[in-house]
């Protein structure tokens, strides 16, 4: 018995070494008819109102969406445009996980009697009743104060203005007060396929030991860290590095780690230093914890103290000049304040503004430009640190991370 040899006139997929291409629709819309004729006659008409052109479109549609499926496929196996479980299964090749939703991170000072310690998860409250938390145990010092940074338990890009986490929610003994002189470090939902891609770029180093990259790489992946400024200086003599001049030690790695407990990220430089390299920078606020190692002694147990910055937030205020031309919505102001934070904290998918980066105003033109394409004319951005200079960019130091509000942004229309 003879089988016949099946044949069609639809064009295939293509796979070569520049990955998969479909056919265009329409060659596949060709092809079907064609194949119509084959089987029914040539004389067949195939005009797309027939009974044999809607079934030849039916299967081109057919056809062009299982293409699709599989181009998404193929697509998913690509970093730059993996998805969902596809991106996290990437991830997990450098032994990463996508992060969790996170609260605001914000530096506030707490006041009260000198030798007081107020324990890790002590309990804040903002002037709007979110409610937040200490990551890790602080003691406040000579001068009645203490620096210690908190997290809103409430997950999501929640603002926290200068001035608006005041209210001790949980009493401590000897802990009389609390403000924060900077707007907070947003949160954000689960991290967006954008933000997983960056972070694994940065981390691929993340398996390695006894470089700078890697201690950045695992410090960056610390529960609640929100940036990292790593700098390892290898010469025979101290360096000035940054804006504001912090001198790293010769032999000295410079470690700055905004958000995260103490405990992880003395656990993860441990984890990752190279033996013999100091830590100590002696920066105004600079902290420092101890790691024990139990794991391979009974007694006499090796004890490792590593020193870190926790950078010393800045205020950023932006002042945007529109034309004031009768076609911008009553809400522009307020859609212009959230085009540039969502802009600065980089949800939009861009650069966010970080540890020891310069920020230009020019990143947060196209933000407030999509508002209304047609209608959104910009007469000019700018910044400042004090809200009186004004330039259209800001440099930052390794010890400092930029931090902004909604409030601090002024929207003015000038006709």
């Amino acid at each position: 018995m003879t089988t016949a040899k099946l044949s069609t006139s639809v064009p295939s997929m293509t796979f070569s070494t520049e990955g998969i291409t479909a056919p265009d629709l329409l060659d596949v819309l060709t092809g079907a008819l064609t194949d119509w004729q084959t089987a029914i006659g040539t004389d067949a008409s195939t005009d797309l109102t027939t009974p044999q052109g809607q079934l030849a479109m039916s299967l081109a549609a057919i056809i062009g969406d299982k293409n699709d499926q599989a181009l998404a496929m193929a697509n998913n196996f690509n970093p730059d445009y993996a998805t969902g479980r596809f991106q996290d299964a990437l991830g997990r090749i450098y032994l990463i996980e996508r992060k969790a939703a996170t609260g605001t991170t914000v530096t506030a000072t707490c006041t009260g009697l000198v030798g007081t310690t107020i324990p890790a998860s002590s309990y804040a409250q903002d002037t709007s009743g979110y409610i937040y938390y200490s990551e890790s145990d602080a003691t406040i010092g000579s001068d009645g104060t203490a620096s210690v940074t908190f997290i809103n338990s409430s997950t999501g890009a929640i603002e926290c203005a200068a001035g608006a986490l005041t209210t001790i929610y949980t009493a401590v003994s000897g802990w009389s007060g609390i403000t924060n002189d900077s707007a907070g470090v947003l949160g954000s939902d689960e991290e967006t396929r954008a933000e997983f891609e960056w972070r694994r770029r940065q981390m691929v180093t993340n398996n390695s030991k006894n470089t700078a990259e890697a201690v950045y790489a695992t410090l960056l992946g610390v529960d609640d860290v929100t940036d990292v400024y790593v700098f390892s200086n290898n010469t025979t003599t101290a360096q000035s590095k940054g804006s504001t001049s912090v001198t790293i030690p010769t032999g000295t790695m410079y470690i700055a780690v905004y958000g995260g407990s103490d405990d992880d990220i003395a656990a993860a430089i441990y984890d990752k230093l190279n033996p013999g390299c100091a830590t100590d920078c002696s920066t105004s606020t600079q902290t420092s914890s101890t790691i024990t190692d139990t794991t391979n002694y009974t007694s006499n147990y090796p004890e490792y103290t590593y020193y870190w910055t926790v950078p010393t937030t800045v205020n950023v205020y932006v002042k945007v000049i529109l034309e004031n031309n009768g076609y911008l919505s009553t809400a522009i102001k307020s859609d212009v304040q959230s085009a540039i934070v969502e802009a600065f904290s980089g949800s939009d998918g861009g650069t966010k503004a970080r540890i020891g980066s310069t920020i230009y105003a020019g990143r947060y033109y196209g933000g407030v430009q999509d508002i209304d394409q047609n209608n959104v004319n910009i007469l000019s951005i700018e910044l400042s640190t004090d809200n009186s200079t004004w330039s259209t960019s800001l440099e930052f130091g390794i010890d400092e991370v930029p931090v902004l509000a909604s409030s601090n942004i002024t929207v003015t229309l000038e006709t």
